[in-house]
């Protein structure tokens, strides 16, 4: 009985969530988070790396940006980064560097 009112409690809130944010928005929050789901597999999640990999959670948005940029236009060598960030979009870019910008770092 608790998890089933545990249940419905977060349905509710996520679904009023989801009402209270214009359809537009809510689209974008979305793509960005699916967009970023292939930068956790190193960056870690939410972009808290535990080891080697840079942490990319908190950076500011412009600093991820312009990082993604230079790697894209190869003046930044990276391993596997400049493959990565080839296949997307300006759009695409700022997306992921917003997301990760507003992950906190802890």
């Amino acid at each position: 009985m608790q998890t089933s009112i545990r249940l419905v409690t977060i349905t509710l809130v996520l679904a009023t969530g989801l009402v209270l944010v214009p359809d537009g928005r809510a689209e974008e929050l979305s793509r960005a988070a699916m967009l970023s789901a292939s930068c956790e597999g190193c960056h870690g999640t939410y972009g808290r790396s535990p080891g080697a990999i840079p942490p990319i959670a908190g950076k500011s948005a412009d600093y991820l940006r312009e990082t993604m940029e230079s790697f894209r236009s190869g003046d930044r060598e990276g391993t596997v980064m400049g493959r990565h960030v080839r296949g997307y979009t300006e759009e695409e870019i700022r997306l992921i560097a917003e997301y990760f910008s507003q992950q906190s770092e802890q």
